[in-house]
């Protein structure tokens, strides 16, 4: 058992090699979604000035921030001037706002780092973790809501997800819900924050927590009347086959506009959140992602900065969710004094890497293995012959390893295989003799030899790592990729 002083910081990790390659993976098939739809990449500092981050988060947000104190001859004030992150949003804004003459017009960026809380660490909570930020500065236009939730679909599906859904509402629409039922104004956050738990507490819990926040008689009652009628259609969804689930959706999606159509009226904010809901399933449909959309009237998520849609990925029989965000229009105006507008989507890096570890969902050579072939080292003699070779499997594109010392065949094979290396390739005294190099198929245990000369083009004309992902998806060798098949 590991001793407190070589444990890290409580809610902070050590990522091995095979998590750093899990995580490598994921976030390099996200980059190549996110590219693929003309986002750029954006780095930004660790720290920021302490101004920088509070007040944008809420009460809450503002107490989870890690502060850090003034140094030197000011350590003593107890005072601090910087922070850790909170998130990748604020900076970006602040970004915006710095560079806003270096910028295109309409600014897209993804953005992958770790951020930083001063949460209570509980499973599936870290006080260090990353973000995977996609954002589109500087248009008002649905079309970038649509584009964001395509985007984020087509990634967890290059990824290997097919049953998640994408929950969308907005900030507008709560707020035409509200006053037409009468919440007061100043009673606004607190039904938010009651509704927002409809997915987990049910009505019941929904309309215990509203009556203790103060939000009772007339109000309540058809607030809650409004979400039992759209919980009787989602029922009626859930009994739906798998094959027609798309056609529901959309079904239930028009029934969902058509009563919100009807209970907020002619409330003019409201009316115009409903509006960009349409828009955003209208723009969806031209992609394809809109069989993935439910529109969800009880989604608010926590986050002050919102202003307008809201969106949330979640997955069935999971709790939380794989990604959320939604439109700051206001953000941005915090640093530059006027508003620019924004709407970003944050996929969940973390719980993303849970999930496919629990359902096997990575690819297991290019994660589990560090390499694709090892060069053994016969004898003293032969190390320099072994580092060739090596290194022109390597010029080829092969991740190659190296046993780095001369010794028994069996002790090298069972490294090679405790690593999950597929390929070790041997030049002994026989080979060497006949200008050949065998290679010993770790799976299937068989050996053949060829050329020595032979050796860089036979592999040269085979997508090695390809064809061995494929051999231990389907748990047997591929012959075709031996020496002398």
């Amino acid at each position: 058992m590991a001793s407190a002083k070589t444990q890290p910081a409580r809610g902070m990790r050590d990522f091995l090699p095979a998590d750093v390659r899990k995580r490598e993976y994921v976030i390099g098939v996200i980059k190549s979604v996110y590219e693929r739809y003309g986002f750029e990449p954006l780095e930004t500092p660790a720290v920021e000035n302490i101004e920088t981050l509070m007040g944008k988060y809420g009460e809450e947000g503002n107490q989870l921030i890690f502060k850090i104190l003034k140094r030197g001859e000011h350590e003593k004030t107890g005072e601090a001037d910087l922070a850790l992150r909170y998130d990748l949003t604020v900076p970006l804004a602040r970004v915006v706002a710095q560079y806003q003459n270096e910028l295109p017009k309409f600014f897209k960026r993804y953005q992958i780092q770790p951020v930083w809380r001063a949460d209570r660490p509980a499973r599936g909570r870290f006080r260090e973790f990353y973000q995977c930020d996609v954002d589109v500065l500087g248009s008002k236009s649905m079309v970038v809501e649509a584009e964001l939730i395509a985007a984020a679909s087509d990634a967890l599906v290059a990824l290997g997800f097919n049953d998640f859904t994408i929950r969308v509402n907005h900030r507008q629409v709560l707020t035409g819900m509200l006053d037409q039922a009468g919440v007061p104004r100043d009673k606004h956050n607190d039904a938010v924050i009651a509704l927002d738990k409809m997915d987990k507490a049910g009505p019941e819990g929904v309309a215990k927590e509203l009556s203790e926040r103060g939000i009772v008689d007339e109000s309540a009652v058809k607030l809650m009347r409004f979400f039992e009628g759209l919980a009787g259609v989602q029922k009626a969804l859930d009994l739906v086959d798998l094959k027609e689930a798309s056609d529901g959706r959309l079904a239930y999606n028009a029934d969902v506009l058509g009563r919100l159509v009807e209970f907020i009226g002619a409330h003019e904010i409201g009316a115009s959140g409903v509006d960009d809901l349409r828009q955003i399933l209208q723009f969806a449909k031209a992609s394809g992602a809109d069989q993935r959309i439910k529109l969800d009237p009880t989604l608010a998520r926590g986050l002050a900065y919102y202003t307008g849609a809201i969106i949330e990925i979640n997955v069935k029989d999971l709790a939380g969710s794989l990604g959320g965000g939604g439109r700051y229009d206001n953000l941005v105006g915090m640093f530059l004094g006027r508003d620019v507008p924004a709407c970003g989507f944050s996929l969940g890096l973390e719980r993303i890497i849970v999930v496919m570890s629990e359902r096997e969902m990575f690819p297991a050579a290019l994660v589990s293995s560090p390499a694709d072939v090892m060069v053994t080292i016969w004898n003293e003699d032969s190390i320099g012959e072994s580092i060739v070779l090596a290194s022109e499997l390597r010029s080829r594109g092969f991740r190659v390893d190296v046993y780095p010392e001369a010794d028994k065949m069996g002790k090298q094979f069972k490294y090679a295989s405790s690593r999950d290396i597929p390929f070790v390739a041997i030049i002994g005294d026989d080979e060497r003799a006949r200008g050949e190099v065998a290679i010993k198929n770790m799976r299937s245990g068989e050996q053949r030899s060829v050329s020595r000369n032979n050796v860089s083009e036979l592999i040269d004309g085979v997508d090695l790592r390809a064809r061995v992902a494929d051999m231990r998806q389907v748990g047997e060798a591929d012959d075709s990729i031996k020496p002398g098949a």
